[in-house]
Parts: C-alpha cells; sequence; structure tokens
C-alpha cells in the first residue's frame, strides 16, 4: 500500500495534509466506480482542445490511446490504485502522467474537477435511469404474464387487513404493474432532466478558452448544454431525482414484498414460494423463509433514508461546489443498486411462485365480503344509501353473534332486517360481485382483459 503522508504532487489538493486528514477527506473507495464516465470525458475533452487548437492532435491522440489503456487496466483489474491521490480523477491523471509524461499536464487544461465530477455524475445518473427502466420493464412482464395467467381466480380483497370485497387476483396484481408504471415515468423523466452537459464551466465561471461544449456534448451522448456555469458545477437536484424515483419505486416493491411475506405465511397460505427464492432455518428443518422478501422491505427503508442525506448535504450549501458534495456518491450509487437489483429481483421471483387457487378461492367464499353488494341491491331497489348501509351492518352484526354465515338464512329471517331484500340475494356469490364491476378500472373479467391489453400495448410502445 502506498505511503499516505506522501501525498502525490498531481493531488494539489492533498500537498501537506495529516495522513488521518488525507484518509478522512479521500473518496477513491466511492467514486471508483465512476473510472469509465471519467474516462470518457477526458478522451472527449482531449480531442476538442486538439479541434480547437488548444493542443496539438498528434498529444490528443496521444492522451486518447493512454487512458484507453488505462481503461483497460482498470477492467482487467490491473490498475496501481494509490489512496493517497484522493479520488478516481487523481488516480487516471497520475497514471496518465506515468504513460505519456508531461503531455498528461495538458489535459486539464480548460477544466476543473468540478465540472467533470458533475458531467461524471450525470453520465452515471443517465445510464442507471436506463438500467432501471429496462429492469422494471422485466417486472412488469412477468406481473402481466401472472395477471394473464390467472384471470378466473377471485379472491378476497383486503381493506386495513380485513377481508373488504372479492375481485380478481388479476385485478390485484395490476395495481402493482400501474405503480411500476408511473416509477418508469419518473425515472423517464429524472433521465431527461439529467441529460445535460456541465462540462465546460470549469471551477464555476466558465474557462478562458475557445472551447466547443457542442462537441463534448455530441461525443458524450448529452442533447443539450448547461446555461449557466454556476449552477453547472453545484446543482444535484438530478441526483435527488434519481433517488426519490428509487425510494418511491422501492416504497412500491416493499409493498409487493410485504405481500409476498404475508400470503407465504400458513395463516394465508395464497402461494408458494420457490425453493430457489426461499431460505431455510439453521434450527427448524420445516421453514421455507421469505428472507429475499424480507430484505426488499429494508432496503426500501434505506434508500429513504439516502434520500433524506442527500437532501441534508445539499440543502444549506451556498453556491458553488463546496467539499459536501464528495458525500453525494455513496446515497447515490446505493440507491442505484438496490432500485436496480431489487427489480431483478422480483421479476425472477414473481415469474417463478406458484398461486395457491384452491385457498384464495375458498378464502373468497367468506359472504361478509358479499356485504357491500348486499347493501347496493338495496340501493338499486330504491333505499338511500346510508339507510341500506344500517340494514346490511345490522344483518352481519346478528349472523356474528348467531355463528352463522349468509348461506344459513333464509329469506323471512333477511327481511328482518330490511323488506328490500328477495329471494334472489341468498344466492348472491363473489363471482356475481367481481362481475358486477363492469366499469373502466372495475374488476370485472372484461376490464380486467382490457387493463391487460392496454398494459401489453404500452411494453410494446415504450422503452
Amino acid at each position: 500500500m502506498s505511503n499516505p503522508e506522501s501525498p502525490s504532487p498531481t493531488s494539489p489538493t492533498a500537498q501537506g495534509l495529516h495522513p488521518l486528514a488525507l484518509a478522512y477527506s479521500a473518496s477513491l473507495h466511492w467514486d471508483r466506480r465512476l473510472y469509465r464516465y471519467d474516462i470518457a470525458c477526458s478522451i472527449a475533452h482531449a480531442r476538442m482542445l486538439a479541434r480547437q487548437g488548444i493542443i496539438a492532435p498528434e498529444e490528443a491522440q496521444k492522451l486518447a490511446q493512454a487512458l484507453e489503456e488505462i481503461r483497460e487496466e482498470i477492467e482487467a483489474g490491473a490498475f496501481p490504485f494509490r489512496q493517497e491521490l484522493e479520488d478516481i480523477h487523481m488516480n487516471i491523471e497520475a497514471r496518465l502522467f506515468e504513460k505519456v509524461g508531461e503531455v498528461a499536464g495538458k489535459l486539464h487544461t480548460a477544466r476543473s474537477r468540478n465540472d467533470l465530477i458533475a458531467t461524471d455524475l450525470r453520465l452515471f445518473v443517465m445510464d442507471a435511469c436506463q438500467e432501471a427502466i429496462r429492469a422494471l420493464r422485466e417486472l412488469q412482464r412477468a406481473i402481466l404474464d401472472k395477471a394473464e395467467a390467472h384471470l378466473g381466480v377471485v379472491m378476497p380483497g383486503y381493506t386495513h387487513l380485513q377481508g373488504a370485497q372479492p375481485l380478481l387476483l388479476s385485478h390485484h396484481l395490476m395495481a402493482y404493474f400501474w405503480m411500476l408504471e408511473r416509477d418508469r415515468e419518473r425515472l423517464e423523466g429524472c433521465r431527461v432532466r439529467a441529460d445535460e452537459l456541465p462540462l465546460g464551466a470549469g471551477a464555476l465561471a466558465g474557462v478562458p478558452y475557445p472551447i466547443d461544449r457542442q462537441f463534448l456534448a455530441q461525443q458524450l451522448g448529452f442533447s443539450r448544454l448547461s446555461p449557466n456555469s454556476v449552477d453547472a458545477v453545484s446543482s444535484r437536484d438530478f441526483a435527488v431525482e434519481f433517488v426519490a424515483a428509487a425510494a418511491i419505486c422501492l416504497t412500491h416493491l416493499s409493498r409487493l414484498a410485504e405481500e409476498v411475506v404475508l400470503w407465504a405465511s400458513p395463516p394465508f397460505a395464497f402461494l408458494e414460494l420457490p425453493q430457489e427464492f426461499a431460505t431455510g432455518s439453521s434450527i427448524m428443518p420445516q421453514k421455507r423463509n421469505p428472507d429475499l422478501a424480507e430484505l426488499a422491505r429494508a432496503k426500501a427503508a434505506r434508500v429513504a433514508g439516502h434520500l433524506v442525506a442527500l437532501l441534508g448535504i445539499i440543502k444549506g450549501l451556498p453556491l458553488a461546489y463546496n467539499r459536501d458534495l464528495q458525500e453525494d456518491k455513496v446515497p447515490l450509487f446505493e440507491s442505484a443498486d438496490a432500485l436496480i437489483s431489487t427489480l431483478r429481483l422480483f421479476a425472477a421471483m414473481l415469474s417463478r411462485l406458484q398461486f395457491r387457487i384452491d385457498v384464495l378461492e375458498k378464502a373468497a367464499q367468506d359472504p361478509a365480503l358479499l356485504a357491500t353488494d348486499l347493501a347496493d341491491r338495496l340501493v338499486k331497489r330504491g333505499m338511500p344509501f346510508r339507510q341500506a348501509h344500517q340494514a346490511v351492518k345490522e344483518l352481519f352484526s346478528y349472523l356474528r353473534e348467531a355463528g352463522k354465515d349468509l348461506s344459513h338464512l333464509t329469506l323471512d329471517e333477511m327481511r328482518r332486517f330490511c323488506p328490500f331484500f328477495k329471494e334472489e340475494d341468498l344466492a348472491l356469490d363473489p363471482w356475481t360481485a367481481v362481475k358486477d364491476r363492469d366499469h373502466p378500472g372495475g374488476t370485472s373479467p372484461q376490464r380486467v382483459r382490457e387493463q391487460i391489453a392496454l398494459a401489453r400495448h404500452l411494453l410494446k410502445e415504450g422503452p
């Protein structure tokens, strides 16, 4: 390991620092993952300097070739990282000096680490958005496949975790599709707003050279330039937005994870986890634990914390750049990793889990789930809803006290609570209740088929 008491002369901010201060301020263990973006920015910058006559073309070629070699070294695990050089930028620059000598010193002409790191991070966020969207689409496809395969399955719907009304399992699953669709839109919007080139802003005020920022944008894949150099180097709202989108998406996935945990538990027994996505116990041989779903809940909490941390880092900073911004990387990187890995995990897990249709349909037979439908029938016969609600409430209170259910009642017993009840009400069943919700957004089979068709169209048309 390099001696931290001998900081490199190519790391001006580290010169003369106490070893503890140097170790405290180093960020290499976080930002080294930005190497691809950093090298791409440097190659584009070298070519731009040559195009503008600021350095010689052969110097730009020499720099670009050496930078490609450095990238290959890093990817092969052969790069000599040096902790005393603070960060990925200075490590690459120091290695560049070793390869090409003094011409390496020309690369930083018309550039600062401030606009360089802002560009690296925007490129990272743009790529992370795309990768997350691809993983999200795979999960949406898995949800659609399950919904399509279970169109004929009725289950209890819940509010307050209490049985509420019957609905189709497909309808329940599709709720998560639409949550994820909004998450995709947020990630798409985040990528659009991150797509703005900071490079050329310098430390904060721009640079006194005839640079070509449009060329840099074209080389790096940006569609537009940052219009203000101070904003370009000091803003991290694009990172906050990404972490916020990740936190919201992971919150949705945490709700799905909670249902996996509940539905896999014996009191529910609505689904069976595939063996490859469940763990055993070190002491209880019968266990099949939903550990992965539980971890997803925890990761959602961590990313929510990262959002608060990132906002806290930024909220009190005067313009322009402040070293506090070095701490933006852990929240950003860990949020991206948690989001993408959880989306991929759930796509694989959901496609393999098995719903226990017999248990779901038996649970849907609970007569209490039909209470609202009984009240609605009374309303259709001319009774005000509040009166109908009270009559059915009294009916079900009687059933609970008598230890009966709806199927054991006679019409005369029902009419003790309301004279508007009819013989046909005794035959009310979950499927009838489901089919009656026949409007856009409802749980009837036809409306759920329409939902699924719309969702398939979105997947076909979208990214």
